[in-house]
């Protein structure tokens, strides 16, 4: 495969870069890492394979040695600053980072440095993370110019939506966690393309001061990493809130609800490869899946996540439009004038069907210990301009649900299939829980 990973030779096996954010963590924890040495690790990966992945938009090198050495000095104190400590961490290009560039890929922002940190990036700096950069995204993560980044697995193929410089930088062993958004699949369907971990917590859960709004009924930040012990440091850095019930106790089967929704027949072979093989290897594994099948009105909860995002995008993409006509590219544009001509009365029907749908899963999904479902509709699409379809990810966003992709297979081309749990709404901690056992017979290549 063009630009695939290099084999993994025995005498390099303990490069820094090749670390997951967990054991990372733990090795600067005991003093037998340092989080400078962890840091060069990272950037000697970036030398290597950026020019052909593509990855970032900016790498503040020397700001994040300078964090680097004040957090391996605070480690000299046996003072950790958080559980983040030392870790480095990519930023999507349209959340701010104070003193880094912020240019959502626009050459409306070019130039732009951001004042302040967000709010994600101000508590992941608290934890003590370090900022390696800014990664590449479509434009405004929303439409308009797409990100020059490449699919780490095969440089002819398309590494997912908006998110897709966190997604490949992570996959790609360039930084071991970065944050990502989602307001239609730009979280979860990267991962599944890019081989890589991610969650897409509850809608709500996590500020989004300081980065860009799309539409503030389905915008949510998320995050990937390389395990779902990755995606549970920055969920416990970000103080996600205790779970209504207990996870499963680990003495009992996991019991997983099948759920192909109702956008089955969207779905490649690969995808349908990769939920049956999901639930084979959980079956093997011990644990109970049994098929679900959502009630009727949630087939029209795609098209209902349109409206809500088009409509709310004409608001919030005013500003550029009457100060940045020329430069704001034609897609916004057309979400300003509304080109879809899309009313009030569908604006209202569509948030009163998600309403009731939300009720209605939460009850469903809350019977299980998490729902088994599509995360892509196949292998990522042979064309960079290509971000993949969203449809198995949309309805999971307006139902404000948290959700985890896991890598699962390899398809025809030989590029990562994922799938991703699902769980009723703010039941983010225990769908990591069951997501952590899950892993271990889902996720078959790794280690």
């Amino acid at each position: 495969m063009a630009g695939a990973l290099p084999p993994l030779p025995t005498a390099l096996a303990d490069e820094p870069w090749r670390l997951s954010a967990a054991e990372a963590a733990r090795r600067l924890r005991e003093g037998s890492l340092s989080a400078e040495a962890l840091l060069r690790g990272c950037l000697a990966r970036i030398a290597d394979r950026e020019p052909f992945l593509r990855a970032w938009n900016h790498v503040d090198e020397a700001g994040a040695l300078r964090a680097a050495r004040e957090a391996d000095k605070a480690m000299l104190g046996g003072a950790p600053r958080g559980v983040l400590h030392g870790l480095p961490l990519g930023v999507k290009d349209m959340i701010d980072a104070a003193g880094l560039p912020t240019t959502h890929n626009s050459p409306i922002y070019q130039g732009h440095i951001a004042a302040q940190d967000a709010a994600c990036v101000a508590i992941a700096r608290g934890e003590g993370a370090v900022v390696l950069g800014k990664t590449d995204t479509l434009e405004f993560a929303a439409a308009g110019r797409r990100p020059l980044t490449r699919n780490p697995h095969n440089g002819a193929h398309s590494p997912g939506g908006s998110s897709s410089g966190s997604a490949a930088a992570v996959a790609d062993g360039m930084v071991p966690l970065a944050f990502g958004t989602q307001t239609g699949g730009s979280t979860i369907r990267p991962a599944s393309f890019c081989g890589a971990y991610a969650m897409k917590p509850s809608h709500g859960l996590v500020c989004r001061d300081g980065a860009k709004t799309y539409s503030h009924s389905l915008d949510t930040i998320g995050w990937y990493g390389r395990g779902v012990a990755d995606l549970a440091l920055v969920a416990e850095a970000l103080r996600l809130p205790a779970p209504p019930v207990p996870a499963a106790p680990p003495g009992r089967p996991l019991r997983i609800a099948l759920c192909r929704t109702p956008h089955w027949a969207k779905a490649d072979p690969a995808t349908q490869a990769a939920l049956e093989t999901a639930a084979a290897r959980l079956r093997a594994a011990g644990a109970v899946v049994e098929e679900a099948e959502l009630p009727a009105p949630f087939s029209g909860l795609d098209e209902a996540q349109q409206i809500i995002m088009h409509s709310e995008g004409r608001g919030a993409f005013l500003p550029e439009y009457l100060h940045h006509h020329a430069l704001l590219h034609q897609d916004f544009r057309d979400r300003v004038e509304n080109a879809r001509n899309l009313s009030t009365a569908a604006l209202r029907e569509a948030h009163d069907l998600a309403a009731g749908c939300r009720r209605i899963f939460d009850t469903l999904a809350g019977a299980y210990d998490a729902v088994l479902a599509p995360a892509a509709p196949g292998e990522a699409p042979a064309d960079l301009r290509d971000p993949g379809n969203p449809v198995f990810n949309a309805m999971w966003t307006l139902l404000h649900v948290p959700c985890i992709a896991l890598p699962c297979t390899r398809g025809p081309q030989g590029l990562p299939v994922g799938v991703q749990l699902i769980g009723p709404r703010y039941s983010d901690l225990a769908l990591l829980e069951v997501a952590a056992r899950a892993a271990l017979a889902v996720d078959a290549e790794k280690p």
